[in-house]
């Protein structure tokens, strides 16, 4: 699987099989296993549902994040993730020098999530990738409030995945969705990734 990964050199390949008891999902980047990702597993959903199984109208997933599941919702796939634990940690001089700006707070989960000033600030960005890899976290996250129509906007590197730049990343989403939820005093939450290929997501706070 990992040599498939690497070979395809996307940001996660998944692997489903099936079992007694529904599906078993697992993620690779192409430079290791993961233990959680949201767009591989909605793709999964995508073929199961129109290609495998065209009947199938709801799914659940065996992973190494426990059990996830899946269902379809008119034109879109709604998907119960868990959300990842933040603490808040101190701003750093080195984070300032990877981002290429002072983030106003910086939280850590499986990931550092970094909140900055302001939208242009994520749209803008362009990281220092080798001084990324020497922070905490797996991924780093930098993340705005949004200033239109949605609530936050994000982007997402994975340089130490071999992954320079994360397109819509689901995973990420569970360590910004808590954090924007309540901040927001929002229970709905929309949110968009500013990568060059963009995408929205339509999330439910914890």
């Amino acid at each position: 699987m990992q040599d498939i990964a690497s070979e395809n050199n996307l940001s996660e390949t998944a692997f489903v099989v099936k079992e007694a008891s529904g599906w078993k999902l697992r993620w690779f980047t192409p430079d290791g296993e993961i233990d959680l990702c949201g767009h591989a597993t909605l793709a999964t959903v995508f073929v199961l549902m129109n290609f495998v199984e065209p009947d199938l109208t709801e799914v659940q997933f065996s992973t190494l994040s426990g059990k996830l599941s899946a269902k379809k919702k008119n034109d879109l796939f709604e998907m119960d993730f868990p959300a990842y634990e933040l603490k808040k940690i101190e701003v750093t001089e080195a984070m300032e020098k990877a981002i290429g700006c002072k983030p106003l707070e910086a939280w850590i989960g499986r990931d550092l999530v970094c909140v900055l000033e302001n939208e242009d600030q994520v749209i803008q960005a362009k990281p220092d990738l080798e001084k990324a890899k020497a922070l905490d976290g797996l991924l780093l996250h930098i993340t705005a409030k949004g200033k239109d129509k949605y609530d936050c906007v994000s982007r997402t590197f994975a340089p130490k995945l071999a992954v320079d730049e994360d397109p819509v990343c689901g995973s990420g989403h569970c360590h910004l969705v808590p954090l924007w939820s309540e901040k927001l005093g929002k229970k709905e939450i929309l949110a968009y990734q500013t990568s060059s290929r963009g995408g929205v997501l339509y999330q439910l706070g914890p």
